[in-house]
């Protein structure tokens, strides 16, 4: 595989590119969207950050495969995330179901 990414680059720059604009959408942007013309900047920041990332991954370093792995935790986080947000949703319609239930034939 790292050999087929070397032989084509522009795939690669691509996958790199997208990994690496995933990555900081995820984890390093603020909750407020930037000024355009600075989110401009930011992004043309990044394809230049993916070029000398290309070249490492180019000379047969693991660049996007360690982004990928990355990429998947990230993904497992915010599976498990919504997980536990949804089984607690669940459990607190549950308990005020049975609480209300309970309360009833207490009195």
């Amino acid at each position: 595989m790292q050999g087929w990414l070397s032989a084509n680059p522009l795939v690669s720059y691509l996958l790199i590119l997208g990994f690496t604009i995933y990555i900081f959408n995820n984890v390093f942007r603020a909750r407020q969207r930037l000024p355009i013309l600075k989110e401009v900047l930011v992004h043309v920041l990044m394809a230049i950050g993916s070029l000398v990332l290309l070249v490492l991954q180019i000379d047969k370093l693991p660049i996007i495969q360690s982004m990928a792995v990355a990429v998947a935790m990230m993904m497992l986080l915010r599976g498990r995330q919504l997980y536990d947000k949804w089984k607690n949703k669940s459990a607190g319609k549950a308990g005020r179901d049975s609480g209300a239930g309970q309360d009833a034939g207490d009195g």
